[in-house]
Formats: C-alpha cells, sequence, structure tokens
C-alpha cells in the first residue's frame, strides 16, 4: 500500500480482476454499465498479506510467556505429538480454525509455515484464502537421514491450485544441515518457487552453529533425543550462515531475524532476501527492540506477520500494526500498513498479484469501518476496528454487503 487513500473512492472489478480504481466519478464515467455497490462509510484496503504464520497450529494458545525459547519449543512439541489416524484430522480442523480467522481479521493471503503439509495442502487448495504453502524439512544429525523424504514431501507441487503455490522452508539453522540448505535453495532457484526459512530467532543459533553447545544442544539431546557428534558446526552466526548456503541470492523470507548487529545488517541489505517481523511474539518471548526500523533505511524488504497462535493471541494481523504504531508512533500510518500489503506481497513472492489496488491485480479486498474519518489509516490503528466486509477474487465473504 504505497499511496494515501483516495476520498469517495471506487473499485471497478471484473470477474476476478481489478479493471481500475480512482474516484468515484472517475471509475464510474469510465464502466457506466457497470452495478455498483455503496458500501457507506468505510475505507477500502487491499486484502492484508500475513507472510508468516503457521495454519496448522491454530487450535493451540500462547499461554504464559516462557522462560526460555527452547523450553517453549519442547512443551509445543508435546503439544503437536499427533499420532495415528487423528493426524489428518485434528491438522485440518486446525487449519480451517487458521483461515477462519484469517478471514475475520481481513487476511486475505498467508505464507503457510507447515510440518504437516501433506495433510494442510488439501484443505487449503481450493481457497477461499490465497496461500503460500512452505512444506516444512527438519533433518539433522540422527534425522538427516529423513531429508529424501521429507523434501519430497514439502516439495510435492500436486496440490498447486489456482489458490495455493508450493514453496518449501529448511526449517531453522539449528534443524537442518546444510545439504538440506542446498537442496531447497537449488530446487527454489531452478523450479522459481517460494522459499524461508526462521533465522536468527535467538542468540542460542549462534553458540549452537559455533560450538554445538547451549540450549540448542540440550533440545537435541533431551527432547529430541536424537544428536550425533556428525553435525557440522559454523562459525560467523546465523546470517553470515544463510549468505554461505546461498539463501540471501534469491528472495528468501526470513522469519523473525531478532538478533543482527550492523555487519549483518550490511550482508541482509546486500540480498535479496526479505525479513518478517512479528510484533507480538517478539513481545512474547522479550527479545530486545527489533532492527526494523534501520533494515527498512538500509534497503530490505521488511513485512510483519504474526507467526502462529502458540506464540501469539491470534491471527489478527492489524493488531500486529497497532503495536508497531506504539513502538513507532513517528512512522506515518501508510508505511505501517505497507508491511502488511506491499512488502508482505514481496515478502512470499506475490507482489505481481496481491497487495496493493491497480489494474490486473486479484480483487482482493477489504473494508474497514471509518465513520467520516480525516485519517482512516491512523483511525483503524488506533481503535480496535474490525473488517465489515471481505473479498476475494471479487467474491464476498463475511459479513454480508447490500447492493
Amino acid at each position: 500500500m504505497d499511496s494515501p487513500p483516495i476520498r469517495d473512492g471506487a473499485v471497478a472489478i471484473a470477474g476476478d480482476k481489478i479493471l481500475a480504481s480512482g474516484t468515484q466519478a472517475d471509475v464510474q464515467r469510465a464502466y457506466p454499465q457497470g452495478v455498483v455497490q455503496d458500501l457507506g462509510d468505510v475505507v477500502l484496503l487491499p486484502g492484508l498479506v500475513n507472510p508468516h504464520t503457521h495454519l496448522e497450529l491454530s487450535d493451540l494458545k500462547q499461554g504464559d510467556k516462557p522462560e526460555s525459547f527452547v523450553g517453549w519449543i519442547m512443551n509445543l512439541m508435546g503439544q503437536t505429538a499427533r499420532a495415528g489416524t487423528a493426524v489428518p484430522e485434528q491438522v485440518q480442523n486446525a487449519v480451517k480454525v487458521g483461515v477462519a480467522q484469517c478471514m475475520k481479521f481481513g487476511v486475505t493471503s498467508v505464507g503457510d509455515i507447515s510440518k504437516q503439509c501433506m495433510h494442510s495442502r488439501p484443505i487449503l487448495r481450493d481457497g477461499p484464502l490465497r496461500v503460500v504453502s512452505y512444506g516444512e524439512i527438519q533433518a539433522m544429525a540422527q534425522r538427516r537421514g529423513l531429508l529424501d523424504e521429507r523434501f519430497a514431501a514439502a516439495s510435492d507441487i500436486s496440490q498447486d491450485s489456482e489458490f495455493l503455490r508450493v514453496g518449501v522452508t529448511p526449517h531453522a539453522p539449528y534443524t537442518v544441515e546444510p545439504e538440506g540448505y542446498a537442496r531447497c535453495v537449488a530446487f527454489a532457484r531452478s523450479e522459481n518457487r517460494p522459499l524461508a526459512t526462521h533465522l536468527a530467532e535467538t542468540p542460542d543459533e549462534t553458540i549452537f552453529l559455533e560450538n554445538q553447545t547451549g540450549a540448542f544442544r540440550q533440545l537435541w539431546e533431551l527432547g529430541v533425543k536424537a544428536w550425533d557428534e556428525h553435525v557440522p558446526k559454523y562459525t560467523g552466526g546465523p546470517i553470515r550462515f544463510a549468505r554461505d548456503v546461498d539463501l540471501l541470492s534469491i528472495p528468501t523470507l526470513l522469519a523473525h531475524v531478532n538478533y543482527c548487529d550492523d555487519d549483518e545488517l550490511q550482508i541482509l541489505a546486500g540480498g535479496k532476501a526479505s525479513v518478517v517481523y512479528c510484533p507480538r511474539t517478539h513481545d512474547y518471548f522479550g527479545h530486545p527492540p527489533h532492527r526494523w526500523r534501520e533494515m527498512l533505511a538500509a534497503g530490505i524488504n521488511v513485512a510483519v506477520g504474526t507467526d502462529s497462535c502458540a506464540s501469539s493471541p491470534d491471527l489478527n494481523l492489524v493488531d500486529e500494526l497497532r503495536l508497531l504504531r506504539k513502538l513507532a508512533p513517528d512512522i506515518p500510518a501508510i508505511d505501517l500498513w505497507a508491511a502488511a500489503t506491499t512488502r508482505a506481497a514481496k515478502a512470499i513472492c506475490m507482489g505481481g498479484r496481491v497487495g496493493s489496488i491497480g489494474p490486473g491485480k486479484c480483487a482482493d479486498l477489504v473494508a474497514f469501518p471509518i465513520h467520516q474519518s480525516e485519517t482512516p489509516l491512523e483511525t483503524i490503528l488506533d481503535e480496535p476496528i474490525l473488517p465489515t466486509g471481505v473479498w476475494i477474487n471479487g467474491k464476498p465473504f463475511g459479513v454480508p454487503v447490500s447492493a
């Protein structure tokens, strides 16, 4: 979202695409035979884009603030230890809960991290949500032999559709060895597929990569119980690791990047990756202030996401922007909204289709009530306002709107 709202604006839609946008008078003059829908006193925005979430964890609750990140992971492992014939149904029910939340809060496109993509993709394939499904891969230590199997499942494009695009995500540098990253980068590059990873989420990543000690070593020994001594070491931290496994040479989505010094920021600025900052999850774990403003100033594409319901109260993407507004009240509202529209769409490699209102874009829209506000973008961020209408491919969902 790069331009200010148009007063008395209108959008012309034909089928599932936007024909034009502008003032109501100009649009009606260009398309005089069109069927007119008056939405009343609302601001009409592009459908919001949540570039980082885990829909299959939408049946979980955030809980109290954890004492440590690895402690939280081990608790999460216990909560998601789904087994047997119930797995597909459990995953798909959780995904449905997540989709409903997205629609309620005005999100029409997501970047979904899916460990159980063989079960989540069939339920997402036919919409209504527009999804980049990043199949998650974990293969390290005694589990490195699972790489072929997990990569095959993650990269299976048989569920590709109008609404779903398959991508892959090597989970993180503490769960995937360089060979796994190389396999995913090669796939993304050769097949022009979206790629994502969790990166620099905690300082423990640097300790683990360099010395194979610390909290993540304990996770492998006590939680996963699959450690061995053949895991490659790496000196230089996760951001240099990402550079050296070629993640930064293509438009990879880097989730979190909570820890980044000046030199590492310049490394990111010299690459093509996007950073997705999740403000409420960041606050939940008590990380130091995120450097998202400096990243933007350095030319890095920074978007906001919700992460999952296991670390965030819900999937309300606007509440992430509301927290940003509290943290940085001097940033213009339109720039904050871009983190959930144009910049978020770019982060999931969908900038040509969604994230803005313009000719040829998908007719994905959301309407928020504004009650004659002179500053509608600020009003939505300052008040607990929910959408009154959501459209995907020009079709209304959620709160009905009258013609």
